[in-house]
């Protein structure tokens, strides 16, 4: 037994054990290379093992290098490999890597963890025979083999079947072949007559063509014959119809000269005519204007007698001059007013245009604010749907509260400089930035109820102090850590409402805890012993430090600070409530500039009306008196007028006179222009005659022409008709003569015969049996075409020859499958034979093992058995052992899991199976770590008696039990070895160790003990 306290080195002697026996360092769980198992501080480290053996003992040395992390091995002090270290130990059945021999502390817990497979194999290797295990695997094997054996004759058998089957069917498909055969010959056969038949049916054509050719062509020639007398008369027409339209062409000459002459004489007639119309418009058009002239006249003396009339009634002009000064000055006082007022008015318009200038930018200064705001609580909205619910029920519900009720933290905090946002987040917790805060526990039980009784909304809120902790001062002052490269307190980094900088303080010490730079961090061992603070933040970096109750040192511990989420954003509030009192100030300037302006536009109005009205009456009176001057001027003007319209008189029968003279001259020279009209229209009648006379003589000499040209027409057209036929027919004669040779060697290639070869005599009888038109042979071709695509599916130049390579594969096929089949046989007798010499035993051994582990559970007034379980017997790779324990009279057995059981449950567990397998065992050491931690004081005193009881019989193998502690009273045997390991950091050194001073001191002390 091996005790000593916690982190004295117990462990390191089961480490040294494991490495020393060449078991891996991770199997141990504390480390994966070797090279860390040594002191730290040492560059070398050194295990030996003497291991007893009746032909001699052996010793085993490790020498580890930790820089190469390599092991050096040495058996009885001689250099060896590691796989001779191994060979070694395992002939001696030591097992470090299984836990049922070899248990480090921390590998207890994964006891219970292995499987009932995992559990059955290290129990085999562990306390079984040496064959067990492997008659276990030859098992699994030979299993795993019988299923490849089984799937392979499975498929064989499968694929038998399928080639039986498809060569079954391949014979049919076989007769079908020699049947198509037949009918592909036969089409041969046809295809080989048929150009015959082609080519006499083209021949016959080609004779009757070759008739109806040469009668056409003798047609064509009596046809030609006929036309030579017609030609002539026509060319003899032609010749007098020239001559007859070059005499009309001149009569038509003459004509149109007699016509420009008698289009020229009417031109001028009718120019005449106008000469008379125009000077009678002319006659017209003064006598109009005279008539017009005396009108005006009239007309110009009835006003002068009016205006005259009213003249007389006019008034004196020098009687209105007193009102018309009177009203200039009233209207010269009332524009000065005016005036004054128009001055005022702009001067109130620019004031109220600079104060909505004004109150504009102030309005959009304070929108950037809410802006600010809004993105604080979108964040939460995004982050904390509840809350940002919770804090709209707030804001419409604030008349329910009786004191002051602050919004989450995160919205009321303000940073004075959003780069120091990461100090305040990482120091206040994430539930308190998102918290709101009550100044009375009422008014903090109303909003619970509501939002989160009634809204179901997951909200945190909190009261702050009574006494507010707002303007507490810190313990020490700045301008002592300012030497350290600390620049601020965090409650002087953001501006907040009174209890929300209250309850920070109160409870995250905000005033107390200071914020360096880079400078701090440089310094931070310095800081750290001489400042004795709690919590210091420097640039990227949060401490936190504490003092040991035991020692009186320092402890620190760092995180890195993380990247600030909701209080980047800062909003200067003290500013935005002066914006808000100076756009309420602004206005109020504008309403009272408004309703000045107002006064000053009724004002304005009154004025206008009054300068319209005195505007009217002096205008009134200045008409009144230009009146009399403007009538008298317009008498004087009227008067001019008549003297001129009388002066430009005008004589019209003077003008009557000379017109009559004028259109009689005019009359004179058009009656002599007629004259020669008449004459010239005589000559143009006469030419006309003559030329009628030529057309018809011309008409009559046409026709004759066209009659013979009609005949000639038709007669060529008739010869055309006929020359077409005869082309169509010489090349109808051509195409037929040159099928007729195309047919003749294609018929002479089908028979395969030279161009001089007469035809074969087979060919001839075989032809003879066959139809001789093309309608019978192609129909008897699509019916033997038919009848051979019935016989779809075939490839004809293989299926014969599959067949009979399918049928040699069946035969082999089958023999191979008789051959698997017997080797199935072999496999499940082998099978049976090694099932019988392993599963026997094992059987045996379980049972004992059962026996001793249900025994030890009696005796604790618990219960236990232990059995081999599998679902399947084939399947020997499924076989596990299964623990099932109950602690509990009330209970029934459970199976032994990571789960079900306490640590302390499992520990029992554990521990009397490994006793249960002492007895049984075969390897020469056992090892247990701190089996008995989990524990409780009544198990452990019963788990020791059986350790000792058992591992103390005669014939068990050595067992080493590892403890850190020890129950008073403890039953010891004799046969028992305890070692008390003690070590520390004030050990004496062991060169300085005197066990005789220490015994001699020893026995004093007891002697002088009062009895």
């Amino acid at each position: 037994m091996i005790i000593g306290a916690n982190g004295t080195g117990k462990s390191s002697i089961v480490c040294a054990i494991c490495l020393g026996l060449a078991g891996k360092p991770a199997f141990m769980g504390r480390a994966d290379k070797v090279g860390f198992f040594v002191k730290r501080g040492c560059s070398k480290g050194l295990v030996e093992i003497e291991l007893f053996r009746t032909s001699g003992n052996l010793i085993i040395t490790r020498e580890i290098d930790v820089i190469k992390n390599q092991s050096f091995w040495f058996i009885n002090k001689k250099p060896v490999t590691q796989k001779i270290v191994e060979e070694q130990v395992a002939a001696l059945n030591i097992q470090v890597g299984n836990l049922c021999q070899f248990l480090p502390q921390d590998k207890v817990g994964e006891f219970a963890k292995l499987s009932k497979i995992e559990l059955l194999e290290a129990t085999e290797k562990s306390v079984g025979p040496p064959e067990m295990h492997r008659y276990h695997c030859e098992l699994k094997n030979f299993r795993e083999k019988e299923k490849q054996l089984e799937t392979s004759c499975k498929e064989k058998t499968e694929y038998l079947e399928k080639m039986v089957q498809r060569n079954e069917r391949y014979k049919q498909d076989v007769e079908r072949f020699y049947e198509r055969k037949r009918h592909l010959d036969l089409i041969e056969m046809l295809e080989a007559k048929r150009p015959w038949v082609e080519y006499e049916n083209v021949r016959q054509e080609y004779e009757g063509v070759k008739l109806i050719r040469d009668r056409v062509k003798e047609e064509v020639r009596k046809l030609k014959e006929g036309q030579i007398p017609m030609t002539r008369r026509i060319e003899e027409i032609d010749r007098q119809r020239h001559t007859l339209e070059v005499r009309i062409k001149e009569k038509s000459t003459d004509i149109k000269e007699a016509s420009q002459k008698c289009k020229q004489r009417q031109d001028l007639i009718e120019r005449k005519d106008r000469q008379i119309k125009e000077l009678q418009q002319a006659l017209t058009v003064k006598q109009n204007e005279e008539l017009d002239r005396q009108k005006r006249i009239s007309n110009t003396r009835k006003m002068i007698e009016d205006l005259q009339s009213e003249l007389k009634t006019a008034e004196n002009c020098e009687n209105l001059q007193p009102q018309i000064d009177t009203v200039t000055n009233d209207l010269r006082r009332v524009q000065e007013e005016k005036a004054l007022c128009e001055g005022e008015i702009i001067d109130k318009q620019r004031e109220k245009e600079m104060l909505e200038k004004q109150r504009r930018s102030v309005s959009d200064h304070i929108t950037r604010f809410d802006n600010l705001m809004n993105q604080k609580e979108d964040k939460l909205r995004q982050r904390y749907r509840d809350t940002y619910d919770a804090v709209l029920w707030l804001r419409n519900n604030r008349d329910r509260f009786k004191q002051r009720v602050c919004e989450p933290i995160m919205l009321t905090i303000n940073m004075k400089d959003n780069k120091n946002a990461k100090y305040v987040e990482n120091h206040i917790s994430s539930n308190d930035l998102r918290a709101f805060v009550f100044e009375s526990q009422e008014d903090m039980e109303i909003f619970l109820r509501e939002v989160r009784d009634n809204k179901k909304l997951r909200v945190n809120a909190v009261i702050a102090p009574k006494i507010s902790y707002a303007d507490k001062a810190p313990s020490r002052s700045l301008n002592d850590l300012k030497q350290y490269g600390f620049f601020s307190y965090l409650r002087e980094l953001f501006d907040a409402p009174d209890p929300v900088m209250s309850y920070l303080c109160c409870q995250y010490h905000i005033h107390e805890v200071p914020v360096g730079t880079e400078r701090t961090r440089e310094r931070i061992e310095r800081v750290i012993q001489e400042t004795r603070l709690k919590q210091i933040y420097t640039a990227e970096e949060k401490y936190v430090l504490k003092t040991s109750v035991y020692s009186n040192k320092v402890i620190s511990s760092n995180t890195s600070l993380k990247v600030a989420q909701f209080l980047t954003v800062t909003v200067d509030l003290e500013q935005r409530r002066h914006l808000e009192e100076q756009l309420k100030e602004m206005n109020r300037q504008l309403e009272a500039v408004d309703s000045g302006l107002a006064a000053l536009r009724d004002t304005n109005r009154h004025l206008e009306l009054k300068d319209n009205e005195l505007r009217l009456k002096k205008k009134e009176l200045l008409e009144r008196k230009t009146r009399k001057r403007q009538l008298e001027q317009k008498i004087s003007s009227k008067l001019a007028s008549i003297r001129l319209m009388e002066q430009d008189t005008c004589n019209l029968e003077e003008e009557e006179r000379k017109a009559s003279t004028k259109i009689k001259e005019i009359n004179v020279q058009k009656a002599k222009l007629v004259t020669e009209l008449t004459g010239l229209v005589k000559i143009c009648t006469s030419f006309q005659i003559q030329k009628v006379d030529l057309i018809l003589q011309n008409t009559t000499v046409i026709s004759e022409k066209n009659k013979l040209e009609a005949d000639y027409m038709a007669s060529s057209s008739q010869l055309r008709v006929t020359e077409q036929q005869f082309i169509e027919l010489d090349d109808n004669r051509q195409r037929l003569l040159q099928k007729c040779k195309e047919l003749m060697k294609k018929a002479r290639q089908v028979c395969n015969l030279s161009a001089d070869q007469a035809v074969p005599q087979e060919f001839q009888t075989a032809f003879q049996d066959l139809p001789n038109t093309l309608d019978e042979i192609d129909a008897l071709l699509t019916e033997e075409r038919s009848r051979a695509s019935c016989f779809t599916g075939l490839n004809p130049s293989v299926v014969v020859e599959e067949y009979s390579k399918r049928e040699v594969e069946i035969q082999q096929l089958t023999e191979e499958l008789q051959g698997k089949k017997v080797e199935l046989d072999e496999y499940r007798e082998n099978i049976s034979q090694v099932k019988e010499r392993w599963l026997n035993p094992l059987k045996e051994l379980v049972e004992k093992i059962n026996e001793k582990f249900s025994n030890f559970f009696s005796s604790m007034q618990c219960a236990g058995e232990v059995d081999l379980h599998t679902e399947n017997e084939e399947d020997y790779d499924k076989y596990g052992i299964r623990i099932r324990v109950k602690f509990r009279s009330s209970t029934q057995l459970h199976e032994l899991t990571p789960h079900h059981q306490s640590g302390g449950e499992r520990s029992v567990s554990t521990m009397l199976y490994l006793m249960a397998l002492q007895e049984l065992n075969r390897c020469p050491f056992r090892v247990v770590d701190e089996i008995n931690q989990g524990m409780d004081p009544i198990n452990e005193r019963r788990v020791f008696e059986m350790v000792v009881n058992t591992a103390c019989k005669e014939n068990t193998s050595q067992y080493f039990f590892i403890t850190p502690k020890l129950l008073q009273n403890l039953p010891y045997s004799e046969k028992m070895t305890v070692l008390f390991v003690y070590n520390g950091p004030h050990m004496l050194e062991p060169n300085r160790w005197n066990l005789k001073a220490f015994q001699r001191r020893r026995r004093r002390i007891t002697f002088t003990q009062p009895q």
